[in-house]
């Protein structure tokens, strides 16, 4: 098979894994009484890869393959989400937040490597096959997308938002992930014969490019930034479906299929992704990086002004702008990363962009944005139904407002030569 379609198809499980629950378990957990808890769940995701991508990437370095690696974490991760998925059916509402919690945290900290895990498997297989990976990885990268809006749909038509059927999606395409890891090409690791200090011994190195200015700051600004990166996963569809308590937006599509109108956002991912090797050479990785941050200004004030009714384009325009916001800056950043560090520490260097921006940044972002929702909203029953209502459109102001303010003050820190950050 070809190496490309090979890797495709890679991504495309990847990310179908986290695509079953990642934007409506939310939505889920509100309905067994966990309204008020979603931020820690998805902060979790954050906590673990506070250090999880950045050890594993250590082991795929240096003693792991990092394609065997990817398998063993996904083996773990899926077992982990059927023990979350039976625990949410065999107890319902009176499920205990602790039990819950701490399955779906040990699912978590397996499959949150595999994100840099699956770009270290694609980067050394191209750089192998003497392809260019700022140009040969776009289109490849496409196809998770592609398999994360798959699964969307598939939870979102066959009913499963609201239930513990979307773990177990989840659960069963990461099984099918790791028996496919045995057919992927073997990627290297590095062994020194010569005496080596512990730091190198553990990989560590990757941690000294904070000595460095240009890229000190560009990983701070990659934790500031990645605080945004999980608020509309976490809170979209609970704020959409929240529509329903209104008789006027009851029956509207976007009320009705919320996941599916959440899915535009990763079509215009789709997009974009082709966009970004123009983009990184043409304008590199600043201007790059401040367009993403502009970007998720309107994707959070477009959310607090639209509706579901003759708002909806509102909504619509919000996801195809989200394309740009994230894309823009997780694809670019780590290409950036790729390109700037040495090969021996790859792996480690993007197990650290990680650690940034979905670990530290994404942690931070989850665990503020609850609080400011706890106290703008509040849980409601309407016609036998969960729905989480309130001042929605404030909490999006203020999460407008935060970005505002990263975008321009990194327009005025990060300021190196051009030819510094093109890649």
């Amino acid at each position: 098979m070809n190496l490309k379609v090979r890797l495709a198809l890679m991504n495309f499980l990847e990310f179908a894994v986290w695509g079953a629950y990642l934007t409506c378990m939310g939505r889920y957990l509100g309905s067994i009484g966990m309204s008020t808890e979603i931020g820690w769940f998805y902060s979790m995701q954050g906590i673990v890869s506070i250090f999880m991508p950045a050890v594993i990437g250590i082991i795929a370095d240096r003693w792991v393959p990092a394609q065997r690696m990817l398998g063993i974490c996904h083996l773990l991760a899926g077992l982990f989400m059927f023990a979350t998925a039976w625990y949410g059916l065999s107890h319902g509402e009176s499920s205990e937040f602790g039990v819950m919690f701490s399955l779906y945290a040990m699912s978590v900290a397996f499959y949150m490597p595999t994100l840099a895990l699956t770009n270290s498997v694609a980067y050394n297989a191209l750089t192998q096959a003497g392809m260019d990976t700022v140009k040969d990885f776009p289109p490849i990268r496409v196809f998770g997308t592609i398999g994360f809006i798959c699964t969307m749909w598939f939870v979102d038509i066959m009913g499963f938002q609201d239930n513990q059927n979307q773990f177990i999606t989840s659960g069963i395409l990461s099984i099918i992930l790791f028996l496919y890891t045995f057919t992927l090409p073997a990627c290297p690791v590095s062994k020194g014969g010569e005496q080596k200090s512990l730091v190198d011994a553990f990989g560590l190195r990757a941690f000294s490019l904070f000595k460095q200015k240009k890229m000190a700051i560009f990983f701070i600004f990659s934790m500031l930034l990645g605080v945004s990166l999980q608020i509309t996963n976490g809170f979209a569809n609970p704020y959409i479906n929240s529509f329903g308590a209104n008789p006027e937006y009851a029956s509207t599509f976007g009320v009705q299929h919320a996941n599916i109108l959440i899915s535009l956002s990763q079509i215009s991912e789709t997009c974009c992704i082709l966009l970004i090797p123009f983009f990184m050479k043409r304008y590199g990785i600043k201007n790059v990086m401040l367009i993403a941050m502009f970007a998720w200004v309107l994707r959070f004030g477009l959310f607090g002004t639209g509706d579901p009714g003759s708002g909806v384009w509102m909504f619509v325009l919000s996801m195809i702008v989200y394309g740009v916001a994230f894309d823009f800056f997780n694809i670019s950043g780590s290409l950036f990363v790729d390109k700037t560090t040495d090969p021996s520490i790859r792996s480690s260097a993007q197990g650290l962009f990680m650690l940034m921006t979905n670990g530290i940044g994404a942690t931070i972002g989850t665990l503020g944005a609850q609080q400011v929702i706890n106290h703008f909203t509040t849980g409601t029953v309407v016609d036998g139904n969960f729905y989480t209502v309130g001042d929605w459109q404030s909490c999006w102001f203020i999460f407008a407002g935060y970005a505002l303010v990263v975008g321009v003050v990194f327009a005025i820190i990060f300021r190196p030569k051009k030819e510094e950050v093109q890649v």
